[in-house]
Protein backbone atom coordinates (compact mmCIF):
# COMPACT_ATOMS: atom_id res chain seq x y z
CA UNK A 1 0.00 0.00 0.00
CA UNK A 2 1.07 3.59 -0.59
CA UNK A 3 -0.27 7.10 0.03
CA UNK A 4 -1.62 9.59 -2.45
CA UNK A 5 -3.68 12.79 -2.41
CA UNK A 6 -7.38 12.07 -1.88
CA UNK A 7 -8.54 15.69 -2.14
CA UNK A 8 -7.08 19.20 -2.05
CA UNK A 9 -8.23 22.83 -1.94
CA UNK A 10 -6.33 26.09 -2.13
CA UNK A 11 -7.22 29.75 -1.95
CA UNK A 12 -5.83 33.18 -1.14
CA UNK A 13 -7.50 36.36 0.10
CA UNK A 14 -6.27 39.94 0.18
CA UNK A 15 -7.48 40.49 3.73
CA UNK A 16 -9.11 43.69 4.97
CA UNK A 17 -6.15 46.02 5.48
CA UNK A 18 -3.77 45.36 2.58
CA UNK A 19 -3.70 47.15 -0.77
CA UNK A 20 -1.78 44.39 -2.51
CA UNK A 21 -0.90 40.73 -2.17
CA UNK A 22 2.65 39.47 -1.68
CA UNK A 23 1.64 35.84 -1.14
CA UNK A 24 2.31 33.18 -3.78
CA UNK A 25 1.63 29.47 -3.78
CA UNK A 26 2.39 26.37 -5.81
CA UNK A 27 -0.08 23.47 -5.97
CA UNK A 28 0.73 20.43 -8.07
CA UNK A 29 0.33 17.03 -6.40
CA UNK A 30 2.34 15.70 -4.68
CA UNK A 31 3.96 19.11 -3.96
CA UNK A 32 2.36 22.03 -2.08
CA UNK A 33 4.14 25.33 -1.35
CA UNK A 34 3.25 28.67 0.32
CA UNK A 35 5.53 31.74 0.13
CA UNK A 36 4.80 35.00 1.97
CA UNK A 37 6.85 37.90 0.60
CA UNK A 38 8.08 41.02 2.35
CA UNK A 39 9.85 44.19 1.37
CA UNK A 40 7.15 46.57 0.13
CA UNK A 41 6.97 48.38 -3.24
CA UNK A 42 6.19 45.03 -4.90
CA UNK A 43 9.57 43.64 -3.83
CA UNK A 44 7.96 41.04 -1.56
CA UNK A 45 5.68 39.94 -4.38
CA UNK A 46 8.71 39.40 -6.61
CA UNK A 47 10.57 37.44 -3.91
CA UNK A 48 7.66 35.08 -3.19
CA UNK A 49 7.06 34.58 -6.91
CA UNK A 50 10.72 33.67 -7.43
CA UNK A 51 10.47 31.21 -4.54
CA UNK A 52 7.48 29.28 -5.90
CA UNK A 53 8.84 29.34 -9.45
CA UNK A 54 11.85 27.42 -8.16
CA UNK A 55 9.60 24.40 -7.56
CA UNK A 56 8.30 24.35 -11.14
CA UNK A 57 10.66 21.58 -12.29
CA UNK A 58 9.98 19.32 -9.32
CA UNK A 59 12.58 17.62 -7.16
CA UNK A 60 16.05 17.04 -8.64
CA UNK A 61 16.71 13.54 -9.95
CA UNK A 62 18.30 11.16 -7.45
CA UNK A 63 17.65 13.28 -4.37
CA UNK A 64 15.52 12.19 -1.45
CA UNK A 65 12.52 14.48 -0.78
CA UNK A 66 14.39 16.12 2.12
CA UNK A 67 17.52 16.72 0.04
CA UNK A 68 15.51 17.85 -2.97
CA UNK A 69 13.40 20.37 -1.07
CA UNK A 70 16.45 21.75 0.73
CA UNK A 71 18.34 22.09 -2.56
CA UNK A 72 15.46 23.95 -4.23
CA UNK A 73 15.02 26.37 -1.32
CA UNK A 74 18.75 27.08 -1.01
CA UNK A 75 18.95 27.79 -4.75
CA UNK A 76 15.88 30.04 -4.54
CA UNK A 77 17.51 31.93 -1.67
CA UNK A 78 20.65 32.48 -3.72
CA UNK A 79 18.67 33.83 -6.68
CA UNK A 80 16.54 36.14 -4.53
CA UNK A 81 19.59 37.44 -2.67
CA UNK A 82 21.44 38.19 -5.91
CA UNK A 83 18.36 39.94 -7.33
CA UNK A 84 17.97 42.09 -4.20
CA UNK A 85 21.61 43.21 -4.47
CA UNK A 86 21.59 43.89 -8.21
CA UNK A 87 18.17 45.57 -8.46
CA UNK A 88 17.88 48.75 -6.39
CA UNK A 89 14.08 48.59 -6.48
CA UNK A 90 14.17 45.12 -4.89
CA UNK A 91 16.77 45.87 -2.19
CA UNK A 92 15.96 44.16 1.09
CA UNK A 93 13.25 41.92 -0.32
CA UNK A 94 12.66 38.47 1.13
CA UNK A 95 10.08 35.75 1.57
CA UNK A 96 9.09 32.87 3.79
CA UNK A 97 8.55 29.43 2.27
CA UNK A 98 6.89 26.26 3.53
CA UNK A 99 6.80 23.24 1.21
CA UNK A 100 5.17 19.83 1.74
CA UNK A 101 5.94 16.80 -0.45
CA UNK A 102 3.79 13.65 -0.21
CA UNK A 103 5.79 10.43 -0.53
CA UNK A 104 4.65 6.83 -0.48
CA UNK A 105 4.64 6.58 3.33
CA UNK A 106 5.42 10.05 4.68
CA UNK A 107 5.09 13.78 4.12
CA UNK A 108 8.32 15.79 4.06
CA UNK A 109 8.07 19.45 5.09
CA UNK A 110 10.81 22.03 4.40
CA UNK A 111 10.47 25.40 6.04
CA UNK A 112 11.99 28.90 6.39
CA UNK A 113 10.15 31.76 8.13
CA UNK A 114 6.77 31.87 9.88
CA UNK A 115 4.43 30.31 7.34
CA UNK A 116 3.22 27.06 8.91
CA UNK A 117 2.28 23.45 8.25
CA UNK A 118 -0.21 21.55 10.43
CA UNK A 119 -1.37 17.94 10.61
CA UNK A 120 -4.89 17.01 11.75
CA UNK A 121 -5.15 13.39 12.92
CA UNK A 122 -7.59 11.61 15.24
CA UNK A 123 -9.09 14.88 16.46
CA UNK A 124 -5.71 16.47 17.28
CA UNK A 125 -4.07 19.52 15.70
CA UNK A 126 -0.28 19.08 15.42
CA UNK A 127 2.04 21.88 14.32
CA UNK A 128 4.92 20.51 12.21
CA UNK A 129 6.94 23.74 11.87
CA UNK A 130 8.55 26.21 14.29
CA UNK A 131 8.24 29.93 13.56
CA UNK A 132 11.54 31.58 12.66
CA UNK A 133 10.42 34.84 14.27
CA UNK A 134 11.62 37.05 17.08
CA UNK A 135 8.92 35.90 19.50
CA UNK A 136 9.34 32.31 18.31
CA UNK A 137 13.03 32.40 19.20
CA UNK A 138 12.27 34.01 22.58
CA UNK A 139 9.67 31.31 23.34
CA UNK A 140 12.14 28.60 22.36
CA UNK A 141 14.74 30.08 24.75
CA UNK A 142 12.21 30.32 27.58
CA UNK A 143 12.33 34.12 27.59
CA UNK A 144 8.70 34.61 26.59
CA UNK A 145 5.43 32.74 27.10
CA UNK A 146 2.98 31.82 24.34
CA UNK A 147 0.40 34.16 25.87
CA UNK A 148 2.80 37.12 26.04
CA UNK A 149 3.92 36.46 22.47
CA UNK A 150 0.44 37.14 21.10
CA UNK A 151 0.60 40.79 22.21
CA UNK A 152 4.35 41.37 21.82
CA UNK A 153 5.03 44.56 19.79
CA UNK A 154 7.60 42.71 17.63
CA UNK A 155 5.55 39.56 17.00
CA UNK A 156 5.61 40.11 13.21
CA UNK A 157 9.43 40.36 12.98
CA UNK A 158 10.94 37.21 11.43
CA UNK A 159 14.51 36.09 12.03
CA UNK A 160 14.98 33.82 9.03
CA UNK A 161 13.83 34.24 5.42
CA UNK A 162 14.90 33.73 1.83
CA UNK A 163 16.82 36.67 0.40
CA UNK A 164 18.48 38.72 3.18
CA UNK A 165 21.61 36.53 3.36
CA UNK A 166 23.56 34.59 0.69
CA UNK A 167 23.01 31.34 2.62
CA UNK A 168 19.96 30.17 4.55
CA UNK A 169 19.33 27.38 7.05
CA UNK A 170 16.37 25.19 6.01
CA UNK A 171 14.43 23.19 8.61
CA UNK A 172 13.25 19.80 7.28
CA UNK A 173 10.96 17.33 9.04
CA UNK A 174 9.66 13.97 7.77
CA UNK A 175 6.24 13.07 9.18
CA UNK A 176 4.98 9.49 8.93
CA UNK A 177 1.51 9.73 7.40
CA UNK A 178 -1.60 7.58 7.15
CA UNK A 179 -4.92 7.49 5.36
CA UNK A 180 -7.32 10.17 6.57
CA UNK A 181 -4.60 12.67 7.55
CA UNK A 182 -5.47 16.30 6.81
CA UNK A 183 -2.62 18.76 6.17
CA UNK A 184 -2.81 22.56 6.26
CA UNK A 185 -0.09 24.79 4.74
CA UNK A 186 -0.73 28.50 5.29
CA UNK A 187 0.75 31.98 5.54
CA UNK A 188 0.78 33.84 8.85
CA UNK A 189 -2.16 35.92 7.65
CA UNK A 190 -4.26 33.03 8.97
CA UNK A 191 -2.38 32.04 12.13
CA UNK A 192 -1.75 35.62 13.32
CA UNK A 193 -5.50 36.26 13.26
CA UNK A 194 -6.82 32.83 14.29
CA UNK A 195 -4.81 31.41 17.19
CA UNK A 196 -4.45 27.66 17.60
CA UNK A 197 -7.20 27.25 20.26
CA UNK A 198 -9.67 28.80 17.78
CA UNK A 199 -8.05 27.19 14.74
CA UNK A 200 -8.52 23.63 16.00
CA UNK A 201 -12.37 23.61 16.02
CA UNK A 202 -12.39 24.80 12.40
CA UNK A 203 -10.24 21.84 11.30
CA UNK A 204 -11.29 19.06 13.66
CA UNK A 205 -14.75 17.52 13.69
CA UNK A 206 -17.22 16.02 11.28
CA UNK A 207 -15.94 15.33 7.78
CA UNK A 208 -16.68 18.31 5.54
CA UNK A 209 -15.60 19.30 2.03
CA UNK A 210 -12.15 20.90 2.03
CA UNK A 211 -13.52 23.92 0.18
CA UNK A 212 -15.96 24.57 3.02
CA UNK A 213 -13.17 24.27 5.61
CA UNK A 214 -10.82 26.52 3.60
CA UNK A 215 -13.38 29.27 3.13
CA UNK A 216 -14.30 29.14 6.83
CA UNK A 217 -10.61 29.59 7.75
CA UNK A 218 -10.26 32.65 5.52
CA UNK A 219 -13.55 34.09 6.79
CA UNK A 220 -12.42 33.61 10.41
CA UNK A 221 -9.14 35.46 9.74
CA UNK A 222 -11.03 38.36 8.19
CA UNK A 223 -13.56 38.39 11.01
CA UNK A 224 -10.64 38.76 13.45
CA UNK A 225 -9.34 41.83 11.60
CA UNK A 226 -7.76 40.52 8.40
CA UNK A 227 -4.58 42.53 8.93
CA UNK A 228 -2.58 40.46 6.42
CA UNK A 229 -3.08 38.43 3.26
CA UNK A 230 -4.44 34.94 3.93
CA UNK A 231 -3.29 31.92 1.92
CA UNK A 232 -4.56 28.41 2.69
CA UNK A 233 -3.74 25.00 1.17
CA UNK A 234 -5.56 21.89 2.41
CA UNK A 235 -5.05 18.28 1.33
CA UNK A 236 -6.07 14.85 2.61
CA UNK A 237 -4.43 11.45 2.08
CA UNK A 238 -5.72 8.00 1.19
CA UNK A 239 -4.13 4.58 0.69
CA UNK A 240 -3.95 2.84 -2.69
CA UNK A 241 -2.30 -0.32 -3.97
CA UNK A 242 1.30 0.30 -4.99
CA UNK A 243 1.65 0.22 -8.81
CA UNK A 244 3.74 -2.48 -10.47
CA UNK A 245 7.31 -1.43 -11.15
CA UNK A 246 8.03 -0.58 -14.77
CA UNK A 247 11.54 -1.77 -15.74
CA UNK A 248 11.68 0.73 -18.59
CA UNK A 249 12.86 4.34 -18.25
CA UNK A 250 10.46 6.52 -16.22
CA UNK A 251 8.27 8.98 -18.06
CA UNK A 252 9.01 12.63 -17.53
CA UNK A 253 6.35 15.25 -17.09
CA UNK A 254 6.79 18.79 -18.31
CA UNK A 255 6.17 21.19 -15.45
CA UNK A 256 5.05 24.39 -17.20
CA UNK A 257 2.03 26.17 -15.64
CA UNK A 258 -1.42 26.33 -17.22
CA UNK A 259 -4.53 28.49 -16.92
CA UNK A 260 -7.00 27.38 -14.27
CA UNK A 261 -9.99 28.63 -12.34
CA UNK A 262 -10.00 28.67 -8.54
CA UNK A 263 -11.30 25.11 -8.12
CA UNK A 264 -9.93 21.66 -7.29
CA UNK A 265 -7.44 21.67 -10.20
CA UNK A 266 -3.80 21.32 -9.11
CA UNK A 267 -1.67 24.09 -10.52
CA UNK A 268 0.85 26.82 -10.02
CA UNK A 269 -0.53 30.25 -9.10
CA UNK A 270 1.06 33.67 -8.91
CA UNK A 271 -0.46 36.76 -7.35
CA UNK A 272 -0.29 40.31 -8.56
CA UNK A 273 -1.39 43.61 -7.11
CA UNK A 274 -0.04 46.95 -5.99
CA UNK A 275 2.05 46.49 -2.88
CA UNK A 276 2.37 49.08 -0.14
CA UNK A 277 5.41 49.96 1.93
CA UNK A 278 4.15 47.83 4.81
CA UNK A 279 5.65 44.41 4.05
CA UNK A 280 4.04 40.97 3.74
CA UNK A 281 1.08 41.24 1.41
CA UNK A 282 -1.23 39.05 -1.85
CA UNK A 283 -4.65 38.15 -4.75
CA UNK A 284 -4.37 35.25 -7.02
CA UNK A 285 -4.22 35.47 -10.77
CA UNK A 286 -3.32 32.21 -12.55
CA UNK A 287 -1.10 32.27 -15.62
CA UNK A 288 0.28 29.87 -18.26
CA UNK A 289 -0.90 26.65 -20.02
CA UNK A 290 0.37 23.23 -21.14
CA UNK A 291 -1.17 19.86 -21.98
CA UNK A 292 1.75 17.92 -20.49
CA UNK A 293 0.80 19.12 -17.00
CA UNK A 294 -2.73 17.72 -17.45
CA UNK A 295 -1.27 14.36 -18.47
CA UNK A 296 1.11 14.29 -15.50
CA UNK A 297 -1.71 15.17 -13.13
CA UNK A 298 -3.98 12.48 -14.61
CA UNK A 299 -1.18 9.94 -14.20
CA UNK A 300 -0.80 10.90 -10.53
CA UNK A 301 -4.52 10.57 -9.83
CA UNK A 302 -4.57 7.16 -11.59
CA UNK A 303 -1.49 5.59 -9.98
CA UNK A 304 -0.49 7.86 -7.09
CA UNK A 305 2.91 8.60 -8.64
CA UNK A 306 4.33 11.24 -10.92
CA UNK A 307 7.79 11.71 -12.41
CA UNK A 308 9.47 14.87 -11.15
CA UNK A 309 12.57 16.04 -12.99
CA UNK A 310 14.67 19.15 -12.99
CA UNK A 311 15.43 21.00 -16.20
CA UNK A 312 19.15 20.64 -16.82
CA UNK A 313 21.10 22.64 -19.42
CA UNK A 314 23.00 20.75 -22.06
CA UNK A 315 26.75 20.62 -21.77
CA UNK A 316 28.50 22.82 -24.31
CA UNK A 317 31.66 21.61 -26.11
CA UNK A 318 34.88 23.36 -25.21
CA UNK A 319 36.55 24.96 -28.19
CA UNK A 320 40.06 23.74 -28.96
CA UNK A 321 42.87 26.20 -28.54
CA UNK A 322 44.51 27.56 -31.70
CA UNK A 323 46.94 24.85 -32.87
CA UNK A 324 49.62 27.26 -34.04
CA UNK A 325 49.54 29.85 -31.30
CA UNK A 326 53.02 31.30 -30.72
CA UNK A 327 54.68 30.22 -27.48
CA UNK A 328 54.52 32.72 -24.66
CA UNK A 329 57.73 34.61 -24.00
CA UNK A 330 59.11 33.59 -20.61
CA UNK A 331 59.14 36.39 -18.08
CA UNK A 332 62.48 37.35 -16.58
CA UNK A 333 62.62 36.75 -12.86
CA UNK A 334 63.49 39.68 -10.69
CA UNK A 335 66.08 39.29 -8.01
CA UNK A 336 64.65 39.47 -4.51
CA UNK A 337 66.89 41.10 -1.96
CA UNK A 338 66.11 40.00 1.62
CA UNK A 339 68.09 41.52 4.43
CA UNK A 340 67.93 40.95 8.22
CA UNK A 341 66.81 44.57 8.68
CA UNK A 342 63.88 44.17 6.35
CA UNK A 343 62.84 40.92 8.02
CA UNK A 344 62.96 42.60 11.44
CA UNK A 345 60.87 45.56 10.25
CA UNK A 346 58.35 43.24 8.65
CA UNK A 347 58.12 41.20 11.86
CA UNK A 348 57.49 44.34 13.92
CA UNK A 349 54.70 45.47 11.58
CA UNK A 350 53.06 42.05 11.67
CA UNK A 351 53.35 41.97 15.47
CA UNK A 352 51.74 45.40 15.84
CA UNK A 353 48.92 44.47 13.49
CA UNK A 354 48.31 41.22 15.37
CA UNK A 355 48.24 43.03 18.72
CA UNK A 356 45.84 45.63 17.35
CA UNK A 357 43.56 42.96 15.92
CA UNK A 358 43.49 41.04 19.23
CA UNK A 359 42.53 44.28 20.99
CA UNK A 360 39.54 44.73 18.68
CA UNK A 361 38.32 41.23 19.55
CA UNK A 362 37.83 42.17 23.22
CA UNK A 363 35.16 44.83 22.73
CA UNK A 364 31.57 44.97 21.47
CA UNK A 365 29.09 47.66 20.51
CA UNK A 366 25.45 47.88 19.43
CA UNK A 367 24.50 49.61 16.19
CA UNK A 368 22.08 49.59 13.28
CA UNK A 369 22.55 47.41 10.18
CA UNK A 370 21.18 49.46 7.26
CA UNK A 371 21.72 46.60 4.80
CA UNK A 372 19.09 44.54 6.65
CA UNK A 373 16.44 47.24 6.84
CA UNK A 374 17.75 49.21 9.87
CA UNK A 375 17.82 46.21 12.22
CA UNK A 376 19.49 46.72 15.61
CA UNK A 377 22.60 44.51 15.61
CA UNK A 378 25.25 43.37 18.11
CA UNK A 379 28.78 43.90 16.68
CA UNK A 380 32.20 42.56 17.67
CA UNK A 381 35.20 44.88 17.30
CA UNK A 382 35.74 48.63 16.85
CA UNK A 383 33.20 50.84 15.00
CA UNK A 384 35.64 52.06 12.34
CA UNK A 385 36.03 51.60 8.59
CA UNK A 386 39.52 51.71 7.09
CA UNK A 387 40.43 52.52 3.47
CA UNK A 388 39.94 49.82 0.81
CA UNK A 389 36.72 48.67 2.48
CA UNK A 390 38.45 47.18 5.54
CA UNK A 391 36.17 46.99 8.58
CA UNK A 392 37.34 46.56 12.15
CA UNK A 393 34.06 45.00 13.22
CA UNK A 394 31.74 42.14 12.31
CA UNK A 395 28.09 41.39 13.17
CA UNK A 396 27.50 38.84 15.92
CA UNK A 397 23.69 38.72 16.07
CA UNK A 398 20.80 40.59 14.46
CA UNK A 399 18.10 41.31 17.04
CA UNK A 400 15.18 41.43 14.60
CA UNK A 401 14.04 44.79 16.09
CA UNK A 402 14.14 47.69 13.65
CA UNK A 403 15.52 51.08 14.66
CA UNK A 404 12.13 52.68 14.01
CA UNK A 405 10.63 50.54 16.77
CA UNK A 406 13.17 51.65 19.39
CA UNK A 407 11.68 54.13 21.90
CA UNK A 408 12.58 57.65 20.70
CA UNK A 409 14.26 58.61 23.96
CA UNK A 410 16.61 55.61 23.73
CA UNK A 411 17.60 55.72 20.07
CA UNK A 412 20.89 57.50 20.77
CA UNK A 413 21.94 54.39 22.73
CA UNK A 414 22.07 52.49 19.45
CA UNK A 415 23.84 55.14 17.38
CA UNK A 416 26.62 56.36 19.72
CA UNK A 417 28.60 53.10 19.17
CA UNK A 418 29.75 53.03 22.78
CA UNK A 419 32.26 50.25 23.42
CA UNK A 420 30.90 47.63 25.80
CA UNK A 421 31.74 44.27 27.30
CA UNK A 422 30.11 41.22 25.73
CA UNK A 423 27.69 40.74 28.65
CA UNK A 424 26.71 44.43 28.70
CA UNK A 425 26.02 44.52 24.94
CA UNK A 426 24.07 41.25 24.95
CA UNK A 427 21.96 42.40 27.90
CA UNK A 428 21.09 45.66 26.12
CA UNK A 429 19.89 43.79 23.01
CA UNK A 430 17.91 41.31 25.15
CA UNK A 431 16.11 44.15 26.98
CA UNK A 432 15.17 45.64 23.60
CA UNK A 433 13.85 42.30 22.28
CA UNK A 434 11.73 41.74 25.40
CA UNK A 435 10.25 45.24 25.26
CA UNK A 436 11.78 46.17 28.64
CA UNK A 437 13.79 49.14 27.34
CA UNK A 438 12.10 52.39 28.33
Amino acid sequence: MMLRIADEWHGSDLGLQRQGNEDNYFVRAPLFVVADGMGGAQAGEVASEMAVESFGSGLPDGDSPAEGLRHIIEEANRRIHERSRSDQLRAGMGTTVTAAFVGEESVTVAHVGDSRCYLVRDGELIRLTDDHSLVGELIKRGKLSEEAAESHPQRSVITRALGPEPDVQVDVVEQQAQAGDLFLVCSDGLTSMVREPKLKPLLVGDARPLEEIGRELIAAANAAGGRDNITVILFTLEEVDAPARDPGPPARAERAPRDIADDDTNEYETFTGDAVTDPRQGVSRPTGSTRATDEAEAEYRRTGTVALSAVRPRAQPIEDAQPHAPPATPRRRRRRIVTPGRLLALGCVIGLLAAFWLATRQVYFVGVDESRGSVVTLYHGLPYDLPLGIRLYSPVRHSGVTFENVPAQRRSTFTDHKLRSKDDAENLVLQLEQGRLQ
